[in-house]
């Protein structure tokens, strides 16, 4: 496991989960709910931004590697999970999106692990309709999260409308990528 930068910063982000989660386990009293809706959106920004910066810095410093390339995607999925889980305690997403965010997420996962492994792994390379989910999702969790109106703006309607156009793309990723891995799959099994 190479020590380097970009690494740190991943770990950095596993790091703030806890830190994240915490921030609404706080002893009644110790902060506002407006301040630690606050303190967790910096916190999720934070952690955002460590994602592009290590995957910036891994390619222009020449320090990517494979363990680099494994925890990165570990680190962000755990990230949005909890943030997700946190959202759905709040009353501020509905469950079933993200047990279909968190779902998509698992499997796949797993089916770019198994696709890596008969060595089709770029079959399953990142599509245009997952950087759409993403955006749209990364955009939402901390408009959710920080819940309250924003130059005139009702960040938890847009924040809403955006999860929700996130768990449609979700799905739409889903599907693109699976119709991409079935037949190997299927091949794999008559071979």
């Amino acid at each position: 496991m190479p020590l380097n930068i970009p690494n740190s910063l991943t770990w950095a982000r596993i790091v703030l989960i806890p830190v994240f989660v915490g921030v609404y386990y706080l002893p009644h009293g110790w902060m506002a709910q407006a301040d630690q809706n606050l303190l967790a959106t910096v916190v999720f920004i934070v952690a955002a931004i460590t994602d592009w910066l290590d995957g910036y810095l891994a390619r222009s410093l020449g320090q990517t590697s494979a363990f680099g390339a494994f925890l990165d995607p570990v680190a962000d999925k755990l990230m949005v999970a909890a943030a997700l889980i946190m959202l759905v305690q709040l009353g501020r997403v509905d469950a079933l999106i993200s047990v279909i965010i968190i779902g998509r997420e698992v499997t796949i996962s797993a089916l770019r692990e198994w696709m890596a492994r008969v060595g089709a792994s770029a079959s399953v390379a990142v599509a245009f309709v997952g950087k759409l989910k993403t955006a749209a999702q990364m955009t939402a969790i901390p408009l959710l999260l920080f819940d309250a109106p924003l130059l005139g703006l009702d960040v938890r309607r847009v924040g809403t409308v955006l999860i929700y156009l996130a768990a449609v793309l979700t799905l739409w990723s889903m599907g693109y990528y699976l119709r991409k891995a079935i037949p190997m799959l299927q091949a794999r099994e008559k071979g």
